[in-house]
């Protein structure tokens, strides 16, 4: 669709000819912008309620920077994962109000403040070696404008401390949970609430956890119910699934 077709569709519009929901939905199927090498879905926040977010792994600097410049031009929110130091060192140098999180190697460019905190959402670590993933989680589902509490190094090893947060488990609508070794803390935490559960086995772990694959089983094979599992060291798609949730009606 050219620029011209879109104002046939506004003069459409405005003349009656269609409503504004019509125009919408034929708004969301607008073609991807092609920068050669990448092709930027710049209306999937029509679609889905959030832009595209930048993977910054396997990308050059100078192509995350290009992607974040095109798509900040476009969004008033702007995520970028992955992020390797050069990368985030560019994005720093272009657009100096860039927040950068370099626990979870993620950026964040905002054209206005934060948007405003809905529902609730907890992020549960089992050790703070999940920490990196925990916090790709929570800044994902925060900058999609959900409330979130941070509960971090509470695994069964130490059950007691997973249990003092009974209460405050128990008031979320969704909960996350990161967990590498054995990962027996998502199924546990499953066991003590009502809420669903996301699920994020981490490459945290001795030989035997063969890079997250156990934790992966172990999350896969939960004998508590209420458990959806994402992939190993997927912080991003957690929080992005819990904020999904945590804003259904």
């Amino acid at each position: 669709m050219t620029e011209d077709d879109v104002r046939q569709l506004l003069v459409a519009v405005q003349g009656g000819t269609i409503s504004l929901d019509q125009a919408v939905e034929r708004l969301k199927d607008l073609p991807f912008e092609d920068l050669g090498f990448a092709k930027l879905d710049v209306h999937r926040e029509l679609r889905r309620g959030f832009p595209e977010v930048i993977f910054g792994q396997g990308k050059t600097s100078e192509q995350v920077l290009a992607i974040a410049e095109r798509l900040h031009d476009r969004h008033d929110v702007v995520l970028a994962t992955r992020l390797e130091p050069e990368s985030a060192r560019l994005l720093a140098e272009r657009f100096p109000t860039v927040r950068l999180h370099p626990e979870a190697r993620m950026a964040a460019l905002l054209k206005g403040g934060d948007p405003p905190p809905q529902g609730d959402i907890v992020v549960v670590t089992a050790g703070t070696a999940d920490q990196p993933v925990a916090e790709e989680a929570a800044l994902t589902a925060s900058y999609m404008g959900s409330a979130v509490t941070r509960i971090y190094d509470v695994g069964v090893s130490g059950l007691q401390r997973l249990l003092a947060q009974r209460r405050r488990l128990s008031e979320a609508r969704v909960i996350v949970v990161v967990a590498g070794m054995d990962a027996a803390l998502a199924a546990v935490v499953a066991g003590l609430v009502e809420v669903p559960i996301v699920a994020v086995p981490t490459s945290v772990g001795y030989g035997t956890a063969f890079g997250g694959v156990a934790p992966l089983l172990t999350m896969l094979n939960s004998c508590s119910s209420g458990v959806g599992v994402v992939n190993i060291d997927n912080g991003f798609g957690a929080g992005h699934l819990a904020s999904l949730i945590n804003k259904l009606p």
